[in-house]
């Protein structure tokens, strides 16, 4: 084994020092001792913004944001996302999820999200998501649908994540006359959406970005926002964002207690003329406990469930279902899985029996 080799200048130093010491103390003057390393700051906050062209490309309303959060003091944040600054002609922090011409059904069928998700691990997300998709005739069930997913995701991605969903701003494109009212119809399903999906633990924030927005003069081409639309979706944001900060996001997401994250899958048990009866089977698929689940069941062709056992039966007005676990069969370890069962009525062009399913699980440790 080698020595150690000590250095004999160090071996002076000691007798120096102290020479020093014994010589300034009857005038008074001590040597201050050796300054301490300043605590590490925390890291800043992480807000995605999260959207389609109206975010991105070039989305300035989130440098009017940017700005006005920086302005009011908040200015330990970070705006996070896999795309870069796309101009707006004044200083912010740029990065978004702000996807020309996405789809939010498409990004949920494709399992685009978690990706996008651990390259930046954000703490908020700021979401105004389906403006394609409702041009696009899909069904508002199809897009909560794809809503609720990319939440789960979000949640896998941390458990506290906290969630601002807009109502879309006002649509009215020359080549889409029935946008303007599908826009409406959405918009009035988010809130009971938003009341199912969001948990003590992630909450869910909407926004109205629909009133007192014009597309006549807030919009360049009836769908993107000018300068006066960026302000007032910022406006909007502004806040609600502000409240989130203000009440803190933890700053260690994840680990021991997470929420369970869990999978749902249906299926047909038997038809008959008019009907059919469906299972779901709900699986946690974490590594933690889960002490409750709901799920949500959206028929397809029209049908609509009556009747629900293992389960507690909530039906929107459109038909989507939403069963929350019975007292007996919440508790689920890593990997276990409860089923409920229901009847669904259906009319003679339903077609085969087939629903989207997903499921949100509650953490034992909540």
């Amino acid at each position: 084994m080698r020595g150690t080799r000590r250095s004999s200048s160090h071996l002076r130093i000691v007798p120096v020092l102290g020479l020093l010491a014994a010589l300034l103390l009857p005038l008074g003057i001590t040597l201050a001792p050796r300054a301490t390393a300043a605590p590490a700051a925390a890291d800043p906050v992480r807000v995605m913004p999260l959207g389609d062209s109206i975010t991105g490309s070039p989305g300035c309303w989130r440098a009017v944001l940017w700005n006005r959060l920086h302005n009011s003091g908040y200015t330990d944040i970070d705006f996070v996302g896999t795309l870069p600054p796309q101009g707006c002609g004044q200083a912010h922090d740029g990065d978004n999820e702000g996807h020309g011409g996405e789809l939010v059904t498409n990004v949920a069928d494709q399992n685009l999200m978690p990706g996008r998700l651990a390259a930046t691990r954000p703490d908020i997300v700021v979401m105004h998501f389906g403006t394609n998709d409702v041009w696009s005739s899909i069904t508002p069930d199809r897009i909560l649908a794809a809503y609720t997913k990319l939440v789960t995701q979000m949640r896998a991605s941390n458990p506290d994540m906290r969630i601002l969903v807009a109502q879309l701003i006002p649509m009215n494109p020359a080549s889409c006359a029935a946008c303007a009212q599908r826009v409406v119809d959405f918009n009035a399903r988010i809130p009971d959406w938003a009341r199912a999906t969001g948990t003590e633990r992630s909450p869910i924030t909407v926004v109205d970005q629909w009133t007192g927005f014009s597309t006549a003069t807030d919009t360049n081409d009836g769908v993107h926002p000018n300068a006066s639309g960026d302000d007032k979706i910022a406006a909007r944001w502004f806040p609600a964002l502000k409240a989130v900060l203000d009440a803190g996001v933890p700053e260690n997401p994840g680990g021991p207690g997470e929420p369970a994250a869990c999978t749902a899958r249906f299926r047909a048990v038997s038809t008959w003329q008019g009907g059919y009866q469906g299972e779901v089977t709900v699986t946690n698929t974490s590594a933690s406990a889960a002490s409750g689940w709901t799920a949500t069941v959206v028929p397809a062709g029209g049908a609509r469930i009556g009747q629900v056992w293992n389960g507690t039966l909530t039906t929107a007005a459109d038909g989507t279902a939403t069963v929350t676990n019975a007292a007996w069969n919440g508790a689920l370890a890593p990997g276990a899985s409860a089923t409920f069962g229901f009847v669904a009525t259906a009319p003679a062009t339903a077609g085969a029996p087939a629903a989207t399913v997903t499921c949100t699980a509650k953490s034992s440790a909540n």
